[in-house]
């Protein structure tokens, strides 16, 4: 396979990492966020509690007219959530002109609303977000209905599954860190590259198929994916080309025919490919899934294959900042040798297990997790009529320093004992969310994500592409700013 890297289509996703315009890269965004973050807004009530109920109103601002906090929430991420938390408490009411939501801050917030014991919350919070494009998607559906899919579908999470994705993903990793990542080049981004690595695997493991990356079937997959994971931040929300919204909705019919034309093939088959899988899945009563849900499911299902670029992505920088961790690293994968990595050599990998803890605490691939209530409801002594968007935040909570020593420091030794700082509370430590909804692939997505560090550290030593480069994050999308570069030097073994 030739490499990508240099052609017409690499130089234009590179062109479009490093000037696609957004509220993190335009001009002048750094010195209005600092403004933003030292403004006094009037305040504003949520609702005013039912007479004699004893609840407090949730009190926020508007923010910017027009605009909410939508610039400190894009700019600052996780960072801005804490500094909410630290500000407000764990309830603040940000009236933003679009979608007015309740943030939901701090772990015992994110407890009650993701453990959802009292079935007080629904996920059609996300119905504004990512609705449209991912409808009765298992994201999408709420209790008996959710329990019912979500059974179907972890038939392809179990743990014998797992040990057979595991070859696959040792296998396409190599050849693709073999023949299409370059060495020795500070131009290189290591985050779209990394993306089509788990695009790759990603297609491999959910429909049996392996397709080229320089693939014209590839790129369209590629664009309608990334056009979906873009849609959350799109200012527009209804189709006006060729804004997000209306990508998004692009993409999304695209990806409704790729499946929906393979669905009749399959039926009956024998492959262990997720698609297959879902395919000839039965319930407890012999029922089949219907094709329109296999749809949507497998909608969600590749859109979820993209979040492990993010950490690899992650890793790679912090590794790259901390060599002395990369060294702890790469000794420890150093004693299983380049034979393709067997599941049940991903529990010897508990240095890079802590490393990939920690980037997950810095770097949450999920910023916020939407519900809203069905009922009118009490929260935390506040009040919450129903209908209410709320907007839960963990990835906030990765960064308050009550639950973590200097929070703002890579320290992986905090997931370790006798220190075990991810302890403090259930929910101080969040990346896959909890409850009823915790991420059904998390397990793979770990899986992956050890794998193809492990074969990354083999094969190339990190470095950042100058000594002061410090990464930024895109929060309206949830992807490195500049791509990420990184430089990889061949280790001896490996050079070319």
């Amino acid at each position: 396979m030739m490499s990508t890297f240099g052609t017409f289509g690499d130089l234009v996703d590179r062109a479009k990492h490093r000037m696609r315009p957004s509220v993190c890269s335009l001009p002048g965004m750094g010195l209005a966020e600092e403004w933003l973050l030292n403004r006094d807004w009037k305040p504003v009530a949520l609702a005013e509690p039912p007479g004699g109920s004893g609840l407090k109103p949730v009190l926020g601002d508007a923010g910017l007219p027009g605009l909410g906090h939508v610039i400190e929430i894009y700019r600052g991420g996780p960072e801005y959530g804490a500094r909410l938390y630290q500000n407000h408490g764990p309830l603040f009411y940000a009236h933003n002109p679009g979608i007015p939501v309740v943030l939901a801050l701090g772990p015992d917030a994110t407890q009650i609303i993701l453990a959802n014991r009292n079935r007080d919350f629904s996920q059609q919070g996300w119905g504004s977000i990512l609705g449209p494009f991912f409808r009765r998607g298992i994201l999408l559906l709420d209790f008996d209905e959710h329990t019912h899919h979500r059974r179907i579908i972890q038939q392809s999470f179990t743990r014998p599954m797992l040990v057979r994705y595991a070859q696959h993903i040792n296998r396409i990793a190599t050849a693709v860190m073999a023949d299409d990542w370059v060495a020795d080049n500070p131009r290189f981004l290591l985050y779209p590259a990394a993306k089509k690595l788990v695009l790759k695997i990603g297609m491999a493991l959910l429909t049996g198929r392996e397709v080229e990356i320089a693939s014209d079937e590839f790129g369209d997959l590629e664009r309608s994916l990334a056009a979906i994971s873009r849609a959350p931040g799109a200012f527009v929300r209804f189709p006006v080309p060729p804004l997000r919204w209306w990508a998004a909705a692009r993409g999304r019919k695209l990806l409704e025919e790729y499946f929906a034309t393979g669905i009749p093939d399959r039926r009956g088959g024998s492959g262990t490919d997720i698609f297959t899988v879902l395919c000839n899945a039965e319930d407890e009563a012999g029922n089949l899934l219907d094709a329109t849900d296999i749809v949507n499911h497998m909608i969600f299902l590749m859109f979820t294959a993209e979040p492990p670029a993010a950490t690899i992505a992650s890793m790679a920088y912090w590794l790259a900042a901390h060599p002395d961790w990369q060294d702890q690293v790469r000794d420890e994968s150093s004693r299983l040798g380049d034979a393709p990595l067997r599941f049940e050599d991903l529990e010897k990998l508990e240095t890079l297990d802590r490393v990939m803890n920690e980037s997950l605490r810095l770097d949450t691939p999920l910023l916020v997790h939407f519900r809203r209530t069905v009922r009118d409801t009490e929260l935390l002594g506040h009040y919450l009529p129903a209908g209410t968007d709320v907007a839960c935040w963990p990835s906030a909570n990765h960064r308050l320093p009550e639950l973590w020593t200097s929070p703002q420091r890579f320290d992986p030794n905090r997931f370790a004992q006798p220190r075990a700082e991810h302890t403090r509370h259930r929910y101080a430590f969040a990346p896959f969310g909890g409850g009823a909804h915790k991420c059904i692939g998390m397990a793979l997505g770990q899986l992956e994500v050890k794998i193809v560090m492990h074969h990354m550290l083999r094969r190339f030593r990190l470095e950042l592409p100058y000594p002061s480069y410090r990464a930024r994050w895109d929060y309206s999308s949830l992807v490195p700013s500049d791509g990420m570069p990184i430089v990889l030097r061949p280790l001896n073994a490996h050079r070319r």
